[in-house]
């Protein structure tokens, strides 16, 4: 695909109003609490995805059974060896041969409960790194199917919260919380089933806590939540203000607005201070007061313990069994909670991941093979004729943007397109380039209808320098061969070359292995423009589509390129979007445009000679 800029072209359509950013800039993370709007469905989808690795499910299944039963016997068979050494010494004489196989069974189910629980674990982070695996590549795949008017409408930080935040909230969940809630409830099921061995009265002591504990979860979560949800937006305030200060710190500093900033931040700062220690300290109370009342039961068994075990009706090993399954009564219960808290989160996030994955709104598919064939350029060279007939947009139905467009650039015309801002110039490249489809009318290329292209095959037409530049992370040289992956390093050199900026390559300590970082923010606005340039020189695109090509270039340099440009375009359609009159005098042909209209059209001479919109044009542009 040839189009050099395709990510900025999902810039806001011309003409439009740009849409709020949503305060606090950055991906939101999932608030603890948020819940879906419909967890069973859901949760029905999710398990389709499970469903491929039922098998892995099933065996983590019964390791995690496995290793939670071996851990809740060890008690009781401890138990038994402290019953032994108790007879031995009342009797005279400690049997330590049985003592010792005793002993080993108990090693032997702690190895075995490790065992099997390091094989579920294993098993279950495949399983969830598979899973998220086909998440991100299905939400990727989507996204290079929807329409650019899904990102005209959706926010970039909604898109990344979906992409990052919500993928990995479900990530964990699905590799803690699933096997997590099948050791909890086995060991609450287990350890209740040998307390009731030991003693049923002790037994109906120890659960007298239950419902204190659950009042008491219940209550914490319930007065954390909100504080919780208050963390969670002013931690996106704080992050989106430090990546609004950062990206325009220049600007900042010359208009002297660095304490107003400092100002904004503490507010954030100390609203997120606020309700972040209340937060903590709410939800740190859960685990004090919990053991707090799981130590009112400790009490009460070790009394009724004693006293038992004085009248006879228990052994001290069992007592000291079941004080350790007192003990561990209270942590299951206190994980369920957590794990119906983070379940509701979960489903709250892969809900959000669904609606993108089965978003409806994409782009048409591709046309048949067949007919496809009819536009290889190798079968049938693109002579860049382009005919607009009776062509009407609008992004929205109630808001047109192009009324009744028709017009045709014959083969190797220089066609620019001028006008004010909202005219609809962007527009009519976006309709080109089949970025939108058509409200009515049709474009053609070589007499054939866009629709009956496949994308690729069209979009292999053009080759695009947008006034936005846009470089992805790599080396210059990667970035010239953006276009065209086939080309040697001798054709990116010329291409590099044609667009003047060879020579500050060639000036760089790495030359053309020169890494451009992440924001492009090494070189300057200029050079970027230059190398977005080469970019479409190396592409040898038939078809050509300039938007402001030169805007933040010298002069001089302004001049070069524009000979450079004339050099490219000979023989090729071209188009070119200007607001910078003097730099399409030499068009074959200008479109002069008009909300949505062509209200003139004619070379440079014939419409000065008019004295029309185009000469008001470009008389206001040398006014004094």
């Amino acid at each position: 695909m040839t189009q050099t800029d395709m990510k900025k072209t999902a810039a806001r359509p011309e003409g439009r109003q740009p849409q709020r950013r949503r305060r606090g800039g950055g991906p939101q993370a999932m608030m603890p609490g948020e819940k879906a709007k419909d967890f069973k469905g859901t949760m029905r989808t999710l398990a389709k995805y499970l469903k491929p690795h039922t098998v892995k499910l099933v065996i983590v299944l019964i390791c995690a059974v496995a290793s939670t039963v071996f851990h809740i016997i060890s008690p009781a068979i401890l138990g038994l060896a402290t019953d032994r050494v108790v007879t031995g010494l009342q009797s005279g004489g400690v049997d330590y041969q049985s003592l010792l196989v005793i002993l080993g069974i108990l090693l032997a189910l702690y190895g075995l409960s490790l065992l099997f629980g390091v094989i579920q674990g294993w098993l279950m982070a495949g399983v969830s790194q598979k899973v998220i695996y086909t998440f991100r590549d299905e939400m990727s795949k989507k996204l290079n199917r929807l329409p650019l008017k899904y990102f005209d409408e959706t926010t970039h930080g909604e898109l990344q919260s979906r992409m990052v935040n919500d993928i990995e909230t479900v990530n964990q969940a699905l590799s803690t919380s699933i096997t997590q809630m099948i050791t909890s409830f086995v060991t609450l099921v287990g350890i209740l089933i040998m307390m009731l061995r030991i003693s049923v009265i002790m037994t109906l002591a120890a659960l007298l806590v239950i419902p204190a504990s659950m009042t008491v979860i219940r209550i914490v979560v319930s007065k954390s939540q909100g504080h919780f949800r208050a963390q969670q937006e002013y931690l996106g305030h704080v992050n989106g203000h430090v990546e609004e200060m950062y990206g325009g710190h220049d600007v900042i500093k010359a208009f002297n607005r660095e304490e107003i900033s400092i100002e904004e931040f503490e507010a954030y700062n100390d609203k997120l201070c606020e309700s972040g220690w209340k937060s903590q300290f709410l939800s740190g109370l859960m685990m004090p007061m919990t053991q707090f009342i799981g130590n009112l039961a400790f009490v009460m068994v070790c009394l009724l313990g004693g006293y038992f075990a004085i009248i006879g009706r228990i052994s001290i090993g069992d007592i000291q069994a079941f004080i350790q399954y007192v003990r561990n009564f209270n942590q299951p219960i206190t994980q369920v909670a957590n794990i119906v808290n983070l379940l509701q989160s979960t489903a709250a996030a892969a809900e959000r991941i669904f609606e993108l994955i089965e978003e409806d709104e994409e782009e048409d598919p591709a046309v048949d093979a067949a007919e496809a064939a009819g536009a290889d350029p190798a079968q049938h060279p693109v002579r860049g004729e382009v005919r607009f007939e009776h062509v009407s947009f609008g992004y929205h139905a109630q808001e047109p943007v192009i009324g009744d467009f028709s017009f045709t650039a014959k083969p190797g015309q220089s066609i620019a397109i001028v006008g004010p801002t909202g005219a609809g110039k962007t527009t009519i490249v976006k309709l080109m380039m089949r970025f939108y489809e058509l409200n009515g009318g049709r474009i053609c290329v070589d007499g054939r209808d866009i629709r009956d292209y496949s994308r690729q095959e069209l979009r292999r037409m053009f080759g695009m320098v947008l006034q936005d530049t846009w470089l992805h992370s790599g080396t210059v040289r990667e970035n010239i061969r953006y276009g065209r992956t086939d080309a040697t390093d001798e054709e990116v050199e010329a291409a590099a070359k044609a667009a003047h900026i060879d020579f500050f390559i060639r000036t760089q300590p790495k030359g053309y292995d020169l890494e451009i970082n992440e924001e492009a923010n090494n070189i300057s606005a200029g050079q970027k423009q230059l190398l977005t340039i080469a970019r479409a020189i190396l592409s040898d695109s038939p078809i050509m589509i300039l938007d402001e090509a030169t805007s933040s270039v010298d002069t001089r340099t302004e001049q070069l390129i524009q000979n450079a440009m004339d050099r490219l375009m000979e023989g090729r359609t071209s188009f070119v979007i200007a607001h910078r009159l003097s730099t399409i005098r030499g068009a074959d042909h200008i479109l002069v445009m008009d909300h949505g209209d062509i209200v003139e059209q004619g070379n440079h001479e014939e419409l000065m000679a008019r004295g029309g919109f185009y000469a008001k044009l470009y008389n206001s542009q040398f006014a004094e």
